[in-house]
Order: C-alpha cells, then structure tokens, then sequence
C-alpha cells in the first residue's frame, strides 16, 4: 500500500487532497492543528488512517511528532507540506507578521528538513511543498504572506539541487496555485478554481513526479507575465 503524510489536512487543499489519495488508495498520515476535524476526516474516509495533533509553531513538538508519524506508518512515499497562513495585512502587526513566518517559514523549513533526512536514509521519495503564485507578487496589502511564498518557492528549488546531488530518486515537487475556493480565500476573485479540480490537477502532478505544478494550468502564464511586467504598473493594482 502506498503511503503518504499531508501536514495541513484539516481543511481546504490538505483537506481535499487526503479525500483524493485515499480513493487512489493511500494510507495517509494526516496531520494539524484541529485534531477535531482530522478526526471527523478519518471517519468520513473510513477510519483506515493515522490522525496526530500538530501545531507548527512549537518547533520542537512538531519535529518529534512527524518523526513519531514516520516512524508509525513506515515507508512512507510521499510527504506533502500544505501548512499555511495568510490574510490582508491592512495595518503592519508585527505579532501577525511573527505567526506567518513562524508557521510559513520556520515550520516549513523545519517538516522539509526532517522528511529530507529520511528520504535520504530511504534512499528515494518525494516531498510535496505548496507554495503560491504569490511568490512572484509582493504585495502591499499581503506583503508577509507573498514573503514567505517566496521563501518556499526559493527553498524548495535549493531543496531539489540538493536532492540532484544525491544522486537518489528523491523528486522535490514544488505547487504554485493561483486562487482556490477554500476557506483561506476570504472574497470573490477571478479565475478561482473549484478545489476538486485544483487538488486534481496537484495529485496528477505529484504522481508523474512534475518538480513545478502551476494549479490552474493557465497559472503559469501569469507568472511568466508577472516577470516581464515593469514594477511600476504592477503597484498600480497590488
């Protein structure tokens, strides 16, 4: 049986992509914050999972409980990393600002660590980051946010040539998803995707083992626009 742990599986995307893979026949660790919800997913989904309570901003809990969760499950394939926070930062608060990179750097950068030490002494795998289009914005209105997306988008590609330099078939899956009608998205916004579709799309991706996964497809043109566009008319909207 394939295995795979989604961190961030209690609502929207993680939520989502554990009722998708668990059709496709994985056995998934899901873990976050709202054990509650994780429980009511298992349930729905049969029961036939692991559930485990994790809060990304206490660092040391975090690192020992996806430990725990490997150690659990065994040989596991794939480990998604979908924590994140972010809304509009209509005043600079710096405690908000805290939490983001606490969860959206910090604890990124520390579940990234841990999965690449174990594939590395598994000697294959694939660690799945969910990033943003927002990598490629910064925005005034979400400046924190588009920060530490840009941070993941940066990590991971460091991640895969750390990875190529192994010389193992450890594959470093980076997904960059414009707007997706989960909870995180708080108003109505052009080319939203449903999320079934959108965590499709991922799933697809992550099977075939695609390094760059633009959700929607069209995605991808944006961000090849973003960087040919002058910096003075993007300010202009964002």
């Amino acid at each position: 049986m394939k295995k795979a742990i989604i961190v961030g599986a209690s609502s929207g995307i993680g939520e989502e992509m554990a009722k998708q893979l668990s059709e496709r026949g994985y056995q998934l660790g899901l873990m976050a914050r709202r054990i509650e919800l994780l429980n009511n997913l298992n349930d729905e989904l049969g029961g036939n999972h692991v559930v485990m309570q994790m809060d990304l901003q206490d660092f040391n809990d975090a690192e020992n409980k996806m430990k725990a969760m490997i150690s659990e499950l065994k040989d596991v394939e794939i480990i998604i990393l979908n924590s994140g926070i972010g809304t509009e930062e209509y005043q600079l608060d710096w405690k908000y600002q805290k939490q983001v990179i606490d969860v959206n750097v910090s604890g990124f950068v520390l579940m990234s660590t841990v999965a690449m030490d174990y594939f590395l002494k598994r000697e294959r795998g694939q660690i799945v980051g969910i990033s943003s289009i927002a990598a490629h914005i910064s925005s005034g209105l979400a400046l924190t946010y588009c920060a530490s997306k840009a941070f993941v988008s940066s990590y991971l590609n460091g991640l895969r040539s750390r990875a190529r330099r192994s010389k193992l078939p450890i594959t470093i899956t980076t997904i960059e998803p414009g707007f997706v009608d989960t909870p995180m998205v708080k108003s109505e916004v052009p080319w939203m995707a449903p999320v079934g579709k959108a965590v499709s799309q991922m799933v697809q991706g992550i099977e075939n083992l695609k390094q760059h996964i633009y959700i929607t497809k069209r995605v991808r043109w944006v961000a090849w626009f973003i960087k040919i566009i002058p910096n003075w008319l993007i300010r202009r909207f964002i």
